[in-house]
């Protein structure tokens, strides 16, 4: 348990997901609602009785929407939040937007279900505030101001859930052609943003997945897609691999990278929550260790827990070159943290100059190389 409580302000102008969304926060431990608010006026008294360390922020609400109090917000008192919104591909579009005015994550709001789907959304609410209430108030200032310029999951499942243990003898020799595969979450889409667009239209495939709900997916990569010179989709089954395109896998979908003869594609499928996550990092880097071997590069960003390092461990073993986003540009520093732990990378690289090593990579320039940055 944490020695503080994470207090928590929910604003929603439905009085039933205020209920539920209190209900599954406060069964936490580690978390405490500290009040509920139906609209973005009522929230901006009690903020200044009490600043919450994190807000679930609904999109549509009377008298202000969701996307005005947020850039309100962002400027005036930066807070970490969590936009929570239904499941619609209009919403997904709004959402983008919430993203880029400052918000760290995205959740969807809890709905009636099966037990398995709440009980999934119970996992991922609550690990996105405290993903949010890691992210340091000065980075969320600083995102800010550079954008102005499965089965019940009654444990934390292996990717031996979807793929099995790595075998070296699926890849094929080494090539001059790679394959990168990239993982992120908490602050990975102005991240990846901030990565992708400094790419050139001839950089070798990459392959990502991103914790994002499932509708959210395709609107992030269409908006991606509109700034970059590499072209950027939402991955579907089969997808080939090709120099000059951006694979994101779908949300709530699980991406593994494959191999037949020479050509590398995607498998896109379903699965249990693994590592807490669908889709996981830890399955698309396994899936690359398995077919790709020392033809691939594995680069963790942003975000929290350790989803992905045990993968890109797995990824260094197999021959492939390895990399963790620094600590001095992660929004949060906990899976390239544990990847380091692992010794799953081969060096650090901050934020800035990781287009220029994957162009470092396709050139095979310290292909293969331990050294540190």
């Amino acid at each position: 348990m944490a020695d503080k409580k994470i207090n928590v302000l929910i604003i929603d102008d439905s009085a039933s997901v205020r209920q539920t969304l209190s209900e599954i926060l406060e069964d936490d431990p580690d978390i405490k609602v500290m009040g509920a608010a139906s609209d973005p006026f009522v929230a901006a008294r009690m903020i200044q009785e009490m600043v919450p360390d994190v807000i679930t922020l609904d999109i549509e609400m009377p008298r202000m929407d969701g996307i005005t109090f947020l850039r309100k917000l962002m400027h005036q008192r930066p807070i970490p939040v969590v936009m929570c919104s239904s499941l619609t591909e209009e919403g997904s579009e709004t959402l983008m937007q919430a993203l880029e005015a400052g918000a760290v994550d995205v959740i969807l709001k809890p709905r009636a279900g099966t037990k398995q789907f709440l009980l999934e959304s119970k996992i991922r609410i609550c690990d996105a505030v405290k993903a949010a209430a890691k992210v340091r108030v000065q980075t969320v200032r600083q995102m800010v101001e550079a954008r102005d310029k499965r089965p019940l999951v009654t444990e934390k499942l292996t990717a031996d859930a979807v793929i099995s243990p790595y075998r070296p003898s699926a890849a094929m020799a080494k090539t001059t052609e790679k394959v990168i595969c990239i993982g992120a979450s908490t602050g990975g889409t102005e991240s990846l943003r901030e990565l992708l667009t400094a790419l050139p239209a001839d950089a070798p495939a990459i392959a990502i997945v991103q914790h994002m709900p499932e509708k959210f997916t395709a609107a992030f990569a269409k908006r991606l897609d509109s700034f970059c010179a590499m072209s950027v989709k939402e991955a579907e089954n089969n997808d080939t691999m090709i120099r000059g395109q951006v694979l994101i896998a779908p949300g709530n979908r699980h991406m593994l990278l494959k191999r037949s003869g020479a050509r590398y594609y995607v498998e896109v499928r379903d699965g249990p929550l693994v590592s807490r996550h669908r889709p996981s990092v830890d399955v698309l880097f396994r899936s690359a260790a398995q077919y790709a071997g020392a033809n691939a590069a594995g680069i963790i960003m942003t975000g929290m827990g350790d989803d992905g390092a045990r993968g890109l461990l797995e990824m260094r073993e197999a021959g492939a070159y390895t990399v963790a986003e620094d600590e001095s540009t992660c929004i949060v520093f906990g899976m390239p943290k544990e990847a380091l732990k692992l010794g799953a990378a081969m060096k650090s690289v901050p934020l800035h100059r990781l287009a220029q090593e994957i162009m470092r990579i396709a050139a095979g320039v310290n292909f293969g190389s331990s050294s540190t940055a």
